[in-house]
């Protein structure tokens, strides 16, 4: 019998407390830059419409309501704001941090199915400035954490879109071209098109997509490419944003064909050098899922930046082990001191030294247990 369900995992205090160290880290970036603290609930009312409802673990309520738990928290916080704002003041900036949970076993989630996510959400308006200072503060929280050299990729969706509706094919002939453009996949594509028929302008314009990448010279590139005016408005977003951020590090994928029917405007992705799968992703989607309200945010997956960074930091143990009213007197001067649970000295020595911990103190003696010194409590507490 298992004694976790698969995918999920315990997570030991070392883990835990870096987790939590990490959040906190991002929390702060978030609530510096002016970032409210909300949650929504972990039990949602089963929406079939949900982005995530065919990964969603569902249950039934008492009353036969089928409920899920929070799969994404996009549409989580989408609630959170017709329900309490919805006449802002606008723009609302607002954070999350927490769980979510999901079906699937999804390789990019390391095949874990609980998993803790940070993001934040810019929303109510829609500019150029709003859409560069959530990729600015997206970096602003790797770096935090510790990544020292990131490069961060920018793209818009609506790019792709507007260029594969010249093809005139049926929806399920777009999303083909579409998958096979995210996957880069140059011959099968166009086969595809082949098979079709798209010749001329129009095929070069949907072939191009899949080189369409690079610095931010490749924007003036693909303005042959922008074969309607949807095209054409979609590459000035992306203009308008690029003005706005720094050259050195930022890259563009003017193809980028990832969840076309979500995204409205600009969408990024963050990496580092040695790590293959982005650090933070996040974009621009007005009226998806958040009614007509524009919005914009990224996420982050915490359990994703630990193994990015390799490794967990060691958490170092208690500094003493004392009776009750010689620990309270050692916290007060801000140490971490566990306190004893018996009054056999050798018994708890033994157990000091298998943690770490450094000082036991029985009485009013302090005894260092590395240096075997020993000195009078009052006078310990004095020097410290």
């Amino acid at each position: 019998m298992r004694l976790i369900p698969d995918g999920t995992r315990f997570t030991l205090p070392p883990e835990w407390e870096w987790r939590e160290t990490l959040r906190s880290k991002l929390e702060g970036v978030l609530g510096a830059w002016g970032y409210e603290a909300v949650q929504t609930p972990s039990l949602e009312v089963y929406d079939p419409a949900h982005p995530q409802a065919d990964k969603s673990f569902k249950l039934v309520d008492r009353d036969g309501t089928v409920l899920a738990l929070r799969g994404e928290y996009t549409t989580a916080i989408s609630s959170l704001v017709r329900a309490n704002f919805p006449e802002g003041p606008f723009p609302l900036r607002l954070r999350y941090a927490g769980q979510l949970w999901t079906r699937a076993r999804d390789a990019e989630l390391g095949r874990q199915r609980e998993f803790t996510q940070v993001g934040a959400e810019l929303l109510g308006v829609s500019t150029p400035l709003a859409d560069s200072e959530v990729v600015t503060l997206a970096l602003e929280c790797l770096q935090a954490v510790g990544f020292s050299s990131v490069a961060v990729e920018l793209g818009h969706p609506g790019f792709v879109r507007a260029v594969l509706m010249e093809t005139k094919l049926e929806p399920e002939g777009i999303e083909k071209l579409r998958a096979l453009i995210h996957r880069k996949n140059a011959p099968e594509l166009a086969m595809e098109l082949d098979n079709h028929n798209v010749t001329g302008k129009t095929r070069a314009s949907v072939m191009a997509l899949i080189d369409l990448y690079g610095s931010q010279d490749v924007l003036l590139e693909a303005e042959q490419y922008a074969l309607n005016d949807a095209a054409k408005l979609a590459l000035e977003e992306l203009v308008a944003v690029a003005e706005q951020l720094p050259q050195k590090g930022v890259l563009f994928d003017v193809g980028i064909a990832r969840r076309l029917d979500y995204y409205s405007g600009m969408i990024f992705q963050a990496y580092t050098p040695d790590f293959g799968q982005p650090l933070v992703g996040g974009g621009r989607y007005d009226g998806a899922p958040i009614a007509s309200l524009p919005a914009c945010g990224f996420a982050l997956g915490l359990e994703r930046i630990m193994t990015a960074l390799g490794g967990l930091e060691p958490i170092k143990p208690p500094q003493a082990v004392a009776d009750s009213r010689s620990a309270k007197k050692l916290r007060a001067k801000g140490w971490r001191v566990e306190n004893a649970w018996t009054l056999e000295p050798s018994e708890l020595e033994a157990y000091a030294k298998k943690r770490g911990i450094a000082y036991l103190v029985t009485g009013d003696q302090v005894l260092n247990l590395q240096t075997r010194a020993s000195q009078n409590l009052g006078t310990f507490l004095e020097n410290l």
